[in-house]
């Protein structure tokens, strides 16, 4: 048995760092719905010895980790550069800055604009740890990190909690778990790559080739309306090298363009209007809430308790005595203990679900059918309640 009839996966890429004969490859399968998937590329060397299946969080029904000791808290750097820079509250990059100053390597995502998408990548020191900072929202490639790490040293492994599911699975099987630090973070779910390479496109006219690209912003509006693409490109800018971490630890909100979630912005439409979410988000994601089988989860607290603030307050939970001596131990961050209901508050329990429209979506991306701006808008205002009342209608009928 192998991965090669695995189907709509995570494309976490565990499989292939796993593979004793370095047959398995992640590729983005941009002819069919645009999301990562293994792919054997070599079936005349593969053994049958289905260590890629057994390290693969999608073939499994159960957690890898069975037993949770959760704790609860909401923290925030006490760096005020670092907590205005960060999605929340920058705990995620305060926990990855003293590991390495511990001996500790991480494993984290950068937006790549080279190949412009996001990556995996190991950061020896704090200076590689920057371009790191921030969200992005969408599907991370992982197979060139995942390979390069040697399991005889120390980690920090930051990713999706499906990646994160897998990679434990990874480092059980190969007996190395003391050497590694797991860490997660609450997931809405991942958009199709389409939905980006329609969205470069779109801007493509305005800024050129895309040389920066960031996914919030506090500077100006503050943490609750921090959705904000920030773009910039080789017509609007000076270029800026992904790995110039000073000056992207500093950029503020000097982007060209300047698109917020909260006005419309077209890409944060798709991806949160659930109009291109991939099946794998759809009805075989586990790890809503309190399901993780990492040893610490981060994310943005939302809900009641900190709602006038605006300067980002991070979710932190543990899930393991591991976890939790690292956060016990950290410096220059304010923690406050909370019950999980509260720290969790604005955080889904439920996976994302579709929108009617979305199948026709998905359907003009896999014909790499990419629109402008002013077409897609024509097509979702002429399209979208039909689609809706229609979806109605089966429920109704679905009950009769």
């Amino acid at each position: 048995m192998n991965i090669s009839s695995v189907k709509d996966c995570y494309g976490c890429g565990v499989c292939a760092a796993s593979c004793p004969h370095k047959i398995i490859k992640i590729q983005l399968n941009i002819n069919k719905k645009g999301f990562y998937e293994p792919v054997l590329v070599d079936k005349d060397k593969c053994t049958q010895c289905g260590l890629c299946r057994e390290v693969c969080a999608y073939c499994h029904e159960d957690l890898a980790l069975d037993k949770r000791d959760i704790n609860a808290w909401a923290s925030w750097s006490n760096d005020k550069d670092v907590r205005q820079k960060c999605s929340s509250g920058g705990v995620g990059f305060e926990i990855g800055k003293q590991l390495i100053e511990k001996g500790y390597k991480v494993v984290g995502c950068r937006y790549d604009v080279s190949h412009q998408r996001a990556e995996h990548y190991i950061a020896n020191n704090v200076e590689e740890l920057i371009p790191s900072i921030g969200s992005k929202y969408i599907q991370s490639y992982t197979e060139e990190a995942f390979k390069s790490i040697d399991r005889k040293q120390k980690y920090l492994v930051v990713g999706t909690p499906c990646q994160i599911d897998s990679f434990r699975r990874y480092i059980r099987k190969f007996r190395c778990e003391d050497n590694f630090i797991l860490m997660d973070f609450y997931c809405h779910c991942v958009p199709s790559m389409h939905a980006w390479k329609n969205y470069l496109k779109i801007l493509k006219p305005i800024v050129g080739e895309v040389t920066y690209a960031s996914w919030r912003n506090k500077f100006e509006y503050g943490w609750h309306d921090s959705w904000l693409m920030g773009v910039d490109g080789n017509k609007t800018s000076m270029p800026i090298d992904c790995h110039d971490s000073y000056n992207l630890l500093i950029r503020e909100k000097k982007t060209f363009i300047q698109n917020r979630m909260s006005q419309g912005d077209w890409f944060y439409k798709m991806f949160l209007g659930h109009y291109c979410l991939g099946e794998q988000c759809i009805k075989d994601c586990k790890y809503k809430y309190d399901k993780s089988s990492a040893d610490i989860r981060i994310g943005d607290l939302w809900g009641s308790t900190y709602k006038d603030d605006e300067n980002g307050v991070s979710a932190l939970v543990t899930f393991t005595e591991k976890g939790r001596k690292v956060v016990e131990e950290l410096k220059d961050v304010t923690l406050r203990s909370h019950t999980l209901e509260v720290v969790a508050e604005g955080q889904m329990k439920t996976n994302a679900q579709p929108v009617p429209i979305s199948s026709l979506v998905m359907l003009l991306f896999k014909n790499k059918v990419y629109l402008s701006l002013g077409q897609w808008n024509l097509l979702l205002s002429l399209l979208g309640k039909p689609f809706r009342a229609y979806a109605k209608l089966k429920k109704i009928f679905k009950r009769k």
